[in-house]
Parts: C-alpha cells; sequence; structure tokens
C-alpha cells in the first residue's frame, strides 16, 4: 500500500509561453514591490539587450542589479549578492538566468532574514546532517525567469559550493522556493546549445531517479512520466533546430513537472548524489553531472527496481528496451559528454569522490542500498 506525504510548497504561480518582459512587471503589481533587485546572467547583461529590457520596464522599481554569479554558487558571490540587496533595500529579488543565479537567489533570501554577511556565516544556515538549523523565514521572496532547465526554480532547495573544501552544500526553507515562476521559450534561445541541452538531462535525471525511487507512488509517478516524454520529444526537437520555440516551451514544462518526485517526498538516488561531489569539487557543469552519472547508475541499479526501469524506457518511446542503453543513446543522440573521461575526471580521484558522495543527501537514499563507498566506486567505473 502507498503511503508519503505531498508538500505543496510556497509557490504562488507559475507563468508559461509569456515574455519575460511583461510577466515580471505582472508580478511586481501582484506583490507590491517597490525595491526590486535584479540577480542576473552576466552574459544576458552584457552580449543582449535582454536585461536591459526588463530594467526599463521596471522603471523606477529596479532597486540594483547583481550579475557576476559564477557556476555552482560559490560562497563569496552569494555573499556579495546579499551585501548589495541589502544596502539596495530590496523588497523581492528577481533572477533572470540559470540554476546557479536561482540558487544564489535562495542563499541570498537566508542571509538577508539571518543576518549573515560573511563566508563563513553561511556555516549557520546551511543543513548538517540531514537537518536545517532554525532559522528566521525569508521577508524577501524571490521571483525566477529560468534560462537553462534543472528545475531549481521549483524547489526550496540550493546548492552552495564552500570554496575552502570545495563541497556543495544544502541551503533549505520552505519559503525560499520562488513566489512565481516565468516560462519564456523566447528568452532561453539565447542560452548556449550545450547549457540548454545538458540542463534538460538534469531534468531528466529528476524525473528518473523520481520514478525509479523506491519510494514513488502515483501522483509523483504521473508528473514524472508526463514531464520524461516531454522532455524526451522536446530536446531531440531543440537539438534539430534551436529555434523550435514550442520544443523549448515544451522543455521547460517538461521540467516543471519533473520536480513533482522531489515536492511529493521523492528522493534523489545516486547520480545526484555523486553529481554534487562533481560539481562541487571538479567543476562538471551541472548538467553534465546527470549526462555522465545517469546511465551508469541505472544499469548499476537494476537489480533492484527493473520494473521501474521499465516505466523509463515507456515513457521515453522505447518499451520493452533497457533503460540504461536507452538513456545512453539519447544523451549521446544530444552530442553530450557520456564519460567521466569526457568531463576529465580520471579514476586517481575515485576514492575521494566515493568518499565524499556517501555525505550527501541522495546517496543513502538510492534504490538499491549503497552501504559503503566501494559500492559508489562500482558506480563510477561504469562511468568511467
Amino acid at each position: 500500500m502507498h503511503k508519503g506525504r505531498v508538500v505543496f510548497g510556497a509557490i504562488d504561480e507559475v507563468v508559461f509561453g509569456r515574455h519575460a518582459t511583461e510577466a515580471i512587471v505582472e508580478q511586481l503589481d501582484r506583490l507590491g514591490a517597490r525595491r526590486a533587485f535584479l540577480m542576473v546572467s552576466g552574459t544576458l547583461n552584457r552580449e543582449t539587450s535582454e536585461i536591459d529590457n526588463i530594467r526599463q520596464a521596471m522603471g523606477t522599481r529596479c532597486a540594483g542589479t547583481f550579475d557576476r554569479m559564477p557556476a555552482h554558487t560559490p560562497r563569496a558571490a552569494v555573499i556579495a549578492a546579499a551585501n548589495q540587496a541589502r544596502e539596495a533595500e530590496a523588497d523581492l529579488i528577481v533572477t533572470v538566468g540559470g540554476g546557479s543565479i536561482t540558487d544564489g537567489a535562495k542563499a541570498v533570501q537566508l542571509c538577508l532574514a539571518n543576518d549573515v554577511s560573511t563566508i563563513e556565516g553561511i556555516d549557520g544556515i546551511r543543513v548538517r546532517g540531514g537537518e536545517e538549523p532554525p532559522l528566521e523565514p525569508p521577508a524577501v521572496r524571490q521571483v525566477s525567469v529560468p534560462t537553462t532547465i534543472a528545475g531549481g526554480e521549483f524547489s526550496h532547495i540550493a546548492g552552495v559550493t564552500d570554496e575552502r573544501t570545495h563541497i556543495k552544500q544544502m541551503l533549505r526553507h520552505v519559503l525560499t522556493v520562488p513566489r512565481a515562476t516565468i516560462l519564456d521559450p523566447w528568452l532561453s534561445v539565447h542560452t548556449p546549445e550545450w547549457l540548454f541541452l545538458s540542463t534538460g538531462i538534469r531534468a531528466v535525471d529528476h524525473c528518473v531517479e523520481g520514478l525509479c525511487a523506491r519510494e514513488a507512488h502515483p501522483y509523483s509517478d504521473a508528473q514524472a512520466i508526463k514531464g520524461l516524454a516531454m522532455l524526451t520529444q522536446g530536446l531531440r526537437r531543440v537539438k534539430a533546430d534551436g529555434n523550435d520555440i514550442e520544443a523549448r516551451l515544451n522543455c521547460q514544462i517538461g521540467t516543471w513537472l519533473s520536480m513533482a518526485p522531489l515536492s511529493g517526498g521523492v528522493p534523489m538516488g545516486a547520480s545526484h548524489g555523486i553529481g554534487y561531489v562533481l560539481g562541487g569539487g571538479f567543476g562538471v557543469p551541472h548538467g553534465y553531472t546527470s549526462c555522465v552519472m545517469l546511465p551508469a547508475v541505472m544499469r548499476w541499479n537494476k537489480p533492484a527496481n527493473a520494473e521501474r526501469q521499465a516505466l523509463v524506457a515507456e515513457a521515453m518511446g522505447h518499451a520493452g528496451e533497457d533503460a540504461g542503453d536507452v538513456l545512453d543513446d539519447f544523451i549521446r543522440s544530444l552530442g553530450m559528454p557520456r564519460s567521466l573521461q569526457d568531463v576529465r575526471v580520471g579514476a586517481e580521484h575515485f576514492d575521494a569522490i566515493a568518499e565524499q558522495a556517501m555525505r550527501t543527501p541522495w546517496v543513502p537514499r538510492n534504490p538499491r542500498r549503497i552501504e559503503g563507498p566501494a559500492q559508489v566506486r562500482e558506480i563510477l567505473t561504469l562511468a568511467a
């Protein structure tokens, strides 16, 4: 018999198929914001007119712009953004960019609410041992316009990298999820192809690990299956024609659906856990970690969840085939990296990666039990 808990988070609405410039102004009106602080892609700000168009539409309600968030959301950049937002007396944060910017704004919310103004101060607000510390709730909330499709704009979890240890750490609070997410497919045309497609595989990873988890249930299954089908078809179309706006929107909606398992209390598995280590410790781009690890994790897990894996292959249009092979072929067809060697991670690092992965939130929740680093190393060897 199924049992579980679905938490409907503090996101008010999702706006899709609309231009961000119009939709952001509507959100400012709805929320009564008077001093909105922009956290945006540096490339979009410096090399296109998109951010300037948004600033002009916001008018005097734009209180400042931060455009220096590197990949994997390092602590130093979070603190720089938080201090700038504090000085601007921001009453709302608006993000336009990829997952690192979205996560950065979630962390900024907690820094503002809990008077964190130094890199070391983040130690007091991060998750430890799976538990978040007592926190003041964010008063300055967030509206997000994603330009990639990893899905963080639908989650209250942020990954922030401690540059001292090169480990990505988790911050979370139920109110850090954006109050609104705006899906603008036209804006995503500026995103480099490799980045859009690889973060799409990150969304695929959410669907797949959600479907294959021991804790999976019908609510999350229904959305993950539909999301996986939309992503599979949409990513193929975007690869064939980068100006296919309908396909881009389908990918964005598929990503939205891909987050249902997490919101439904379904944990991710070893692909996500090992990916945390590869990103924070080795600088592997967020989406590439899933491109490299997901098929290997599926193959290692198959003895424990073959029936669930069959749902993955069917949703991807390959009923009856091996899900690990289907994913491998699909990722290759998009031109994405398929091995740790492809992302310059050698076997000499496997022991350290395995040790760190055991301390992530997700490796201990993998559907095939992982008892220790030696089993993580088996997965890494499959991905080598």
